[in-house]
């Protein structure tokens, strides 16, 4: 082979050996290329998914501060506790049915032996039957009180949740079931649900809140209905609620029988002046409750409140409740007065103060300073 044709094909397989490498190189611009387009799609989706229009998120929390000096048995209590963190997280499944669910962490830590716990207190379905008519299935808070509907700390005063609303109608206070709720007339608003009842006994002297088998493997023995009525106008609510176990025990204590609990209650406001006010009892039948003065159980509030000016308002409020009402020389009769100040930075943000004063004729005594920080969002 001369001269001039080893020239030739050199620069032929030079030519070639530059076009494999091109191409090579071009595929694996092209691959970049679509890995870049993968990456963006991917980063797309993530912020689809945090934004569906169909899903709901939502929360409250509160952290609280109690420097409290026991009297006649009662403990001193002096901590911070950040006592409640909750998460609200619903579904649209379509214009009328709907899923709301509310998961709460009660002091910061749970499981072995820390102090928190988790629970759910609601996860229901609302399956809208008219426009003014609504059925409900699941977990749900009771429609009860004041309280334990819109427990929220932005919403109420105080750094604690008031003794009635904590004593005789135990919030927060869920249970599961189904019934109705809506309105049938301008102001009127109505719930009807059949569902798990409570469960007392001796062992807590029939006290109500004990009872709360919060929907977690609850005995279904007897279960209870609960009926609310309300009505309201531009600063006015007015409106009360009744429910009916046929066995407070679910059938395991002989010697107790059937419970009724009433409830009427008012929120009210004029101008910067606003007062709420609550009165709840029980009657529980039975020879074992009456043995223990437990057959009568009650507890009423009032609370007036001022807006110094929009972001700070003051309050106090008397709270009287008894859990063992039964006999008039009962010696359980407990009182409270709150006074204190509320400040929202923000109408979802609150920071609180308050002072207690407990007279209770058991002189198991609680008196002094609450500070809270809450939040809803």
């Amino acid at each position: 082979m001369n001269t001039k044709t080893t020239m030739i094909t050199t620069l032929a397989a030079m030519l070639t050996t530059g076009a494999v490498a091109s191409a090579a190189e071009e595929d694996v611009s092209k691959r970049i290329t679509a890995l870049e387009e993968q990456v963006r799609e991917l980063q797309a989706n993530q912020y689809q998914l945090l934004s569906v229009p169909d899903v709901h998120l939502g929360g409250y929390g509160e952290l609280h501060y109690n420097d409290l000096s026991g009297k006649g048995g009662a403990d001193d209590k002096e901590e911070i506790d950040f006592h409640r963190f909750v998460l609200f997280i619903g579904y649209d499944f379509s214009d009328r049915i709907r899923f709301v669910s509310e998961v709460e962490l009660e002091h910061s830590v749970s499981g072995g032996d820390e102090p928190g716990e988790v629970e759910l207190e609601q996860a229901y379905i609302d399956f809208d039957l008219m426009d003014t008519h609504t059925a409900r299935a699941g977990l749900f808070l009771m429609p009860v009180g004041l309280l334990n509907q819109s427990h929220e700390p932005p919403r109420f005063y105080g750094v604690e949740r008031n003794p009635v609303e904590n004593k005789i109608l135990p919030t927060t206070w869920w249970e599961a079931g189904a019934g109705l709720h809506g309105n049938f007339a301008p102001g009127w608003d109505y719930a009807a649900y059949v569902h798990s009842g409570l469960k007392t006994s001796t062992n807590s002297s029939y006290a109500v809140r004990s009872g709360r088998q919060k929907a977690a493997k609850a005995d279904a023995s007897d279960l209870a209905t609960t009926l609310a009525l309300n009505w309201s106008t531009p600063g006015l609510l007015i409106g009360g609620s009744v429910q009916y176990q046929s066995d407070m025990t679910q059938s395991e204590d002989p010697a107790a029988g059937s419970a009724w609990m009433g409830e009427l209650h008012t929120d009210a406001k004029i101008g910067a002046f606003a007062v709420r006010a609550l009165y709840g009892q029980w009657e529980l039948d039975g020879d074992g409750p009456e043995s223990m003065d437990a057959d009568q159980q009650y507890g009423w509030y009032i609370e007036p409140s001022y807006r110094i000016c929009d972001p700070v308002g003051v309050f106090v409020r008397y709270s009287e409740w008894d859990n063992q009402a039964g006999s008039s020389t009962s010696e359980s009769e407990k009182t409270e007065v709150s006074a204190g100040i509320n400040w929202w930075p923000h109408e979802q943000v609150v920071l609180k103060a308050d002072y207690q004063w407990q007279d209770n004729e058991n002189a198991k005594e609680q008196n002094g300073v609450n500070l809270g920080l809450g939040f809803e969002f």
